[in-house]
Parts: C-alpha cells; sequence; structure tokens
C-alpha cells in the first residue's frame, strides 16, 4: 500500500520517515517530494509499504503524530491523475 505522509517539516529527511515506520513491517520504499529547482522538500512524502496490514496500522498510530514540531497527516495515496504534458520552453 502506498501511504501520503503530509504536514512535513522541511527538515525531515527520507531516514526520518524509515525510522519512524520500521516498527510498523517492512518497509518497500519511501520517497520525500522535492521541488525540482532548488531541491527543498514540498513538506509531503510517499511510503510504501507491501503489507496492507501493516499499512492501516501505521496510518491509525502515526496519523496526528508529532514529528519535528508538525503533526503527521497520514492516509492511503490516491493514484496519480494523469495530466496534460507540458510543452517545453524557449
Amino acid at each position: 500500500m502506498n501511504l501520503y505522509v503530509g504536514n512535513l517539516s522541511y527538515e525531515t529527511s527520507e531516514e526520518d520517515l524509515k525510522a519512524l515506520f520500521d516498527e510498523f513491517g517492512e518497509i518497500e520504499s519511501v520517497n520525500v517530494i522535492k521541488d525540482r529547482q532548488t531541491g527543498q522538500s514540498k513538506g509531503f512524502a510517499f511510503v510504501e509499504m507491501p503489507s496492507n496490514s501493516d499499512a492501516d496500522k501505521a496510518i491509525k498510530a502515526l496519523n496526528g503524530q508529532d514529528l519535528k514540531g508538525r503533526n503527521l497527516k497520514i492516509n492511503q495515496a490516491k493514484p496519480r491523475e494523469k495530466r496534460p504534458q507540458r510543452r517545453p520552453r524557449f
């Protein structure tokens, strides 16, 4: 199950999230979303866990919990919507 993790502090790293979610089960991947130009975190991430029951436990336990001064917002990620392809600027 792919989880959306929002309201992250800009200082939160992928390692921080791995450590946080590790106690609930196996983690397939962690991806903190960053601005392409600046490399600055956008304040949200995706955590993928192969077990739906482990992911559900993580959501129940961590949603609303404090991490680095911010209350986490965690839920099942929605499928990515197809967006029109952008034309390159010249």
